[in-house]
């Protein structure tokens, strides 16, 4: 490998220092949520998860009984 290909290669240091470069650009253009939007949003996601584990805990007791049925 000669010299002048050597130089032209950018350093992994190089390559690191563009990347968070590119990366900070481009959480600049990022559309941030309002504290209060991120608020409600949690909030949101919360109550679904509550409800959905409520019905899959209640579907699951109904098909073990369903099965204790079925064996005994």
């Amino acid at each position: 490998m000669s010299k002048e290909t050597a130089e032209e290669k950018p350093k992994i240091t190089q390559k690191i220092v563009e990347y968070f470069k590119d990366t900070r650009g481009e959480l600049r253009k990022v559309s941030w949520p309002t504290r209060q939007q991120a608020t409600n949003l949690t909030l949101i996601v919360l109550a679904v998860t509550v409800v959905m584990a409520l019905f899959l805990g209640a579907i699951d007791y109904l098909f073990a009984q369903l099965v204790k049925l079925i064996v005994s």
